[in-house]
């Protein structure tokens, strides 16, 4: 009897990827715990380390993983002395999901449920309705944001039980169809400047007897894709957003808590061969694919219909001693995208699923030009990646 490929012991199977920890510690997990701590009704309490608080909030720091504060003690003082190393720190870190991207964690925060049952899935992923590449993060092509993502947002639910609820953030992101099926639920407060957003975010936190807020900044990702997360820029961003962490705790009212986490981490990806593979100048792993979705380190494969079985072998035999690669049966099966599926998203995810285990990813340089030049990358299952912190600051 042939064995199957992925159980050649140099290859990586899908099974020893190391899955999000959903219903216990992940991202998904955070605001109903919050939530049942303030008696909404529906929720439970599946982080139970967190002390219920009246007053809730969230400031989410876009790309600032759990081992980049751990390595940058210098330029983050005060996001470090919350680490449990540090005197009098509770912080743990907690897991994104995956992929361990933009879209996808801010659909899990926002709804509380993991990437299965959402229906973000990835960066880009496959439409069903209409077989072309969805992107999640720009919603483009344009798609009825209801029809893609219906099941409401703690933020609505919470605000219907009487929480003060809002979010603070960028301006342009009030009307974006992520912001409206992912965060929102209450008010939207738009202001341009770090400083402001922490300021407004501490005095809708006091508007209420029960509140839930939620902040937002993602410059510490754009300066992590464009120089990397061993540049002065990045450090320069990681210095800047620990001082608005600062302020924004120092202006808690009575009976808050403050928790400061991120939707993944980052890695930064030599510009060489052996780490770049390019997908678009690869005949051997273009054969029998019709759409490569998600991103370079967490592909959705999209195979020519009746080519699932040659591509998943094909992919496995170049691939599989550096990614996690899975037909999309061995994923779901496997946890990746949590433990259900909606009916909806499983044609979503990729006939072929490859995650990056070692310091490589998969670039597309004719079809996704601008990501491919990208130094920091995420998305994958890796501890880099995945790990996400959950730092506390009580009043």
């Amino acid at each position: 009897m042939v064995q199957p490929a992925w159980q050649d012991p140099v290859l990586l199977p899908p099974e020893s990827a190391p899955v999000p920890e959903y219903g216990t510690g992940s991202l998904a997990d955070l605001l109903p715990t919050l939530v049942a701590g303030q008696e909404v009704p529906g929720f439970e309490a599946t982080i139970p380390e967190l002390t219920p608080a009246d007053r809730n909030c969230v400031f989410l720091i876009d790309g600032l993983g759990w081992e980049q504060i751990k390595a940058h003690p210098d330029e983050a003082p005060f996001l470090h002395s919350l680490l449990p190393t540090s005197r009098g720190g509770t912080g743990r870190p907690i897991t994104s999901g995956f992929p361990s991207t933009t879209a996808t964690s801010l659909a899990s925060v926002g709804t509380g449920l993991a990437p299965g049952e959402h229906g973000l899935p990835g960066y880009t992923v496959r439409n069903p309705e209409t077989g072309a590449l969805m992107n999640q993060l720009r919603w483009k092509p344009w798609t009825a944001p209801k029809v893609w993502q219906p099941h409401p947002t703690v933020f609505t639910l919470a605000d219907a039980a009487g929480v003060r609820t809002a979010q603070v953030s960028a301006p342009d992101f009030e009307q974006t169809p992520l912001t409206k099926v992912a965060l929102s639920g209450g008010s939207f407060l738009g202001r341009l400047s770090g400083e402001e957003r922490m300021d407004v975010a501490a005095q809708r936190l006091a508007a209420g007897d029960r509140s839930l807020v939620y902040t937002y900044y993602s410059e510490v990702d754009g300066q992590g894709h464009r120089y990397g997360v061993d540049s002065d820029a990045w450090r320069g961003q990681l210095m800047y957003v620990d001082g608005l962490a600062r302020r924004l705790a120092e202006q808690l009212p009575p009976r808050s808590a403050l928790y400061i986490t991120a939707d993944h981490g980052m890695i930064d990806i030599p510009f060489d061969e052996q780490s770049r593979i390019d997908f678009d100048e690869d005949w051997e792993l273009g054969a029998g694919v019709a759409l490569l979705g998600g991103e370079g380190r967490a592909r959705h494969v999209y195979a020519v219909p009746g080519a699932e079985a040659d591509v998943l072998t094909v992919w496995r035999e170049v691939l599989g001693e550096q990614f996690w690669v899975a037909s999309r049966d061995e994923a779901v099966a496997a946890g990746w995208f949590g433990p259900r599926i909606d009916e909806r998203v499983y044609g979503r995810i990729g006939d072929v699923v490859a995650a990056a285990h070692d310091d490589v990813v998969i670039t597309a340089s004719a079809n996704e030009p601008h990501e491919s030049l990208m130094v920091g990358m995420h998305g994958s299952l890796t501890p880099v990646e995945q790990l996400v912190p959950l730092l506390e600051v009580r009043s």
